[in-house]
């Protein structure tokens, strides 16, 4: 029975922490004599437990004290002078005291637990074993290192003996101890680290859920560390988990299930799996399945609920992405796939905590990976049964599956998908929300496939129904409508313009239905429009449909608010493809970014010279309001001069540029460099005073604040003209030093190619000597851009920098001729230049060795420098 404390006997021990408080000498010494009388009281340990760990009411101090008084009780008194009752709490207690840092004041601490381990009596036994187990969680760094005299010594070989123990909770107990230094390799595990594999085996098939559940850990978590040790076994291993994974306590099946996840990610995974397919396969799909009380958290009995408003917490936090600069890519619309997080979750976000159908799901996802289309003999004859099976559970469950192998099996479910496809459709017609719901995920998974069709036979058919199901009656059907239509739109871009009305008035209506949460996503699916349809948009038809909605919630919205951000995004997107249409809304929609940026300085100065006074802010209201100023100068170009002279702007972006946080340093160049395009008049007077902050920033550990600045010189250097001459030393250095730095991201390099091409087209002079220094990467790094404006100032550079100094790039010729080879369509003026060089370097070595320099060229180059330039 739990023990209470008296309420008389609790005020009593609370009125002796306040006075122990006390500055008062003689109150000190009745707090002393009052103290020496209580401790005769077993009980008075047990109130101090209470004030500890169950009165969060009372302040820091008073809770402090009554833990010091314990410590020093536990100090003084062997442990087995508490009470048993004591045991329940001294996990939480040892932990406090311990996680404050006082393992090393207190040195007996761990022998004195150690020691208590071998008690006959059971509840002195399991309660130092709780209490080793919390500092183990919480200090397992500490306990492995010369701080503390290296413990873990004496600690491991310890628990591996309780292994053994006939109490099935001192078993999960010392299990779960070892296992918090697995991830470490901490020095001691991995001296016995064979005992230990050995003592987990034994404990494999234990009769009690929760040391099996610590055992498929452990195997999950040496998986990752010591999968040497395991692979002798792995044939025994796998049959295991596999049978782990069907265990009838789901905890435990979670954890083995973790196994799978875990495997797919090393190199031994194809060979050690293969023959365990057949029986893997079924049983992840089985995992796959709504369990009865997954239905009952997700309502998923309720049908009909737009009516009803949201909790805030199912709101999700969200998190700005702040804004960087990409070019665009030959045969790809930008960047593909780097360092993006791809959050496709599957589907049901509210069960947001980890459970057995998303561990089954994300591991099938990650075998499909690894085995492609060898998967599908195992896969195919299940979906065909679940697809289209009575039961809507299991339905459901396949289309999941359906969903989970997109990416790794496309090439081989590419036969199937003329039939899969029309029924994926039909199915976001089903009576069940969920089944309704999954089926929007699962389309979205095939969208691209669905975009490289003739429109008429899937693309429209599948965007008619999409669109009816973000008007669903059910907000997650609503969710996932949203969500799929905006990778669609992703895929489809401008082929979605024929239909552009039709989407309009469905996303407007949406305006008017959703409640909050589903908004967020509302705006998401907007800006993802206007990004991939971009001036298409700018009609007045559309305009007056689209903007009317956002207007009004823009003004609806208070500063504070974080609904703001998905608002700003969208309208960043929107004004960036609007262009001109976007200029009756700019000016008040401009002013409230000035003042958003402005109040967050403001309150970030307060902040800085009194923290004590005032909260630290949310410096993601400033990211954003920079990120949609930098939409609103690409979308209005010099329409926004008018703005930028009638405000402060370029003082707060002086002092945003050099913010302690990355994301907004990133925002700023990104926002300079959208300014020097559309009004650099403004941008001028600040050059001195910028210069030096972009060169500061140069540097590739904050690869986007670095890629964002690079940019923002080359954009300022193609207005200064021959006046950037006194710069050039001051950026060049770093911009030759990360052209050369091994694994430097693709968009980072492309950039840096970039604008070193423009310092050189501006001043030859000063760049065109270290020639030699950059050729190679420089030609390498652009050889897959597009053609456009800056692929041709950067081209022309080099043209310019080759004319000054042709010995810098005679080691790397090869290297310029396939850049050269690259253009599709040069101006001819800029053609004339690539004439010029590859003929005059042509006649200087004579044509016999061109013939022979020439032989080195792949085909294709021979055949395009000839068609093209005649050499």
């Amino acid at each position: 029975m739990e023990w209470r404390p008296d309420e008389q006997g609790l005020q009593q021990v609370l009125q002796l922490l306040k006075d122990s408080q006390s500055p008062n000498t003689v109150t000190q010494r009745a707090v002393q004599q009052k103290l020496e009388q209580l401790n005769q009281f077993p009980d008075f340990n047990n109130y101090l437990i209470f004030v500890l760990t169950r009165l969060k009411t009372e302040d820091e101090p008073t809770r402090s004290l009554s833990g010091l008084i314990l410590k020093n009780n536990l100090s003084v008194n062997p442990f087995n002078y508490f009470p048993p009752c004591f045991f329940v709490s001294v996990g939480i207690l040892i932990t406090t005291i311990a996680s404050k840092g006082e393992l090393q004041t207190w040195p007996e601490l761990l022998p004195q637990l150690c020691s208590l381990l071998n008690s006959e009596d059971y509840n002195t036994c399991e309660g130092s074993f709780g209490a080793l187990q919390k500092i183990c969680e919480d200090s397992s760094e500490l306990l492995d290192s010369d701080a503390l005299n290296r413990p873990l010594n004496i600690m491991i070989p310890k628990f591996l003996q309780f292994f053994k123990h006939c109490s099935p909770k001192i078993r999960s107990h010392a299990i779960a101890c070892v296992n918090q230094f697995i991830i470490g390799r901490a020095q001691a595990l991995m001296d016995n680290i064979d005992t230990f594999i050995e003592s987990l085996f034994a404990l494999a098939t234990d009769e009690d859920s929760e040391v099996r559940k610590n055992v498929c850990r452990a195997l999950v978590m040496l998986l990752e560390v010591r999968i040497d040790r395991l692979i002798p076994h792995m044939h025994s291993i796998i049959q295991y988990m596999l049978q782990r994974t069907q265990d009838p306590d789901e905890n435990v099946a979670l954890e083995a299930c973790e196994f799978w996840l875990t495997l797919a990610e090393q190199p031994i995974c194809k060979e050690m799996l293969s023959g365990h397919l057949v029986q893997l396969t079924p049983i992840l799909v089985n995992g796959m399945k709504y369990s009865e009380i997954d239905i009952i958290l997700l309502k998923g009995d309720v049908e009909e609920d737009e009516a009803v408003p949201d909790s805030e917490q199912d709101i999700k936090p969200r998190f700005h992405k702040s804004r960087t600069v990409t070019l665009q890519h030959e045969g790809g619309d930008g960047e593909e796939g780097e360092d993006i997080d791809d959050d496709d979750d599957d589907d049901d976000d509210t069960l947001s905590d980890w459970n057995l159908r998303k561990c089954s799901a994300a591991a099938l996802d990650v075998l499909a990976n690894v085995f492609r289309e060898d998967l599908l003999p195992h896969l195919l004859p299940l979906l065909k049964e679940l697809l289209f099976h009575p039961d809507w559970v299991v339905k459901e469950s396949g289309i999941l599956v359906l969903g989970a192998i997109a990416e790794g099996c496309m090439q081989g479910m590419v036969p199937y998908l003329p039939e899969l496809i029309p029924h994926l459709i039909r199915c976001l017609c089903d009576k069940k929300a969920l089944v309704r719901s999954i089926a929007c995920w699962t389309l979205s998974r095939y969208a691209h496939w669905v975009v490289s069709q003739p429109p008429d036979s899937y693309l429209k058919p599948l965007m008619k129904e999409l669109l009816k199901r973000i008007l669903d009656s059910n907000k997650r059907v609503q969710e996932a409508a949203c969500s799929a239509f905006a990778t669609l739109e992703e895929e489809a871009c401008t082929e979605l313009v024929p239909y552009l009305s039709f989407i309009l008035d469905t996303l407007v209506f949406a305006f008017g239905k959703y409640q909050h949460k589903n908004l967020l996503i509302l705006y998401d699916a907007i800006g993802t429009l206007a990004d991939s349809v971009g001036h298409h948009l700018n009609q007045p038809e559309y305009i007056q449909k689209l903007m009317p909605p956002l207007i009004a919630k823009w003004n609806e919205l208070k500063d504070e608010d974080k609904d703001l951000f998905p608002l700003l995004e969208c309208l960043s997107s929107v004004a960036t493809a609007l262009q001109s249409g976007f200029l009756p809304y700019c000016e008040p929609v401009y002013q409230r970014c000035v003042t958003l940026v402005q109040k967050t300085l403001a309150q970030a100065m307060m902040y800085n010279q009194h923290p004590d006074q005032y909260e630290a802010p949310d410096k993601d209201f400033m990211i954003v309001a920079l990120d949609l100023l930098s939409g609103l100068a690409e979308g209005l170009s010099g329409s926004v001069e008018q703005l930028v002279a009638r405000s402060n702007i370029m003082t707060l972006l002086f002092q945003c540029m050099q913010d302690t946080m990355p994301e907004v340093r990133q925002s700023s160049f990104a926002l300079l460099g959208d300014l020097t395009k559309a009004c650099f008049v403004h941008v001028k007077p600040c050059i001195a005073e910028f210069m030096p902050i972009l060169g500061l920033n140069l540097n590739p550990e904050f690869i986007s604040v670095c890629n964002n600045a690079t940019w923002a010189i080359g954009e300022i250097a193609m207005q200064m003209g021959a006046e950037m001459q006194p710069y050039v030393g001051m950026v060049l250095p770093h911009l030759v030093e990360i052209i050369n730095r091994p694994n430097t991201p693709k968009t980072l390099l492309e950039n840096t190619a970039i604008t070193i091409g423009r310092l050189g087209y501006i001043c030859p002079q000063e760049v065109a000597s270290q020639l030699q220094h950059f050729i190679r990467p420089w030609c390498t790094s652009l050889r897959n851009i597009r053609d456009n404006e800056e692929k041709d100032s950067a081209f022309r550079g080099i043209c310019v920098m080759i004319g000054v100094n042709p010995a810098g790039v005679v080691q790397d010729f090869i290297f310029f001729c396939d850049a050269v080879a690259s253009w599709v369509n040069p101006n001819d003026d800029l053609r004339d230049m690539f004439y010029k060089i590859l003929h005059g370097f042509k006649d200087q070595v004579g044509e016999e060795n061109w013939q022979q320099f020439s032989e080195q060229f792949p085909p294709l180059l021979k055949e395009r420098l000839s068609a093209c330039y005649g050499v």
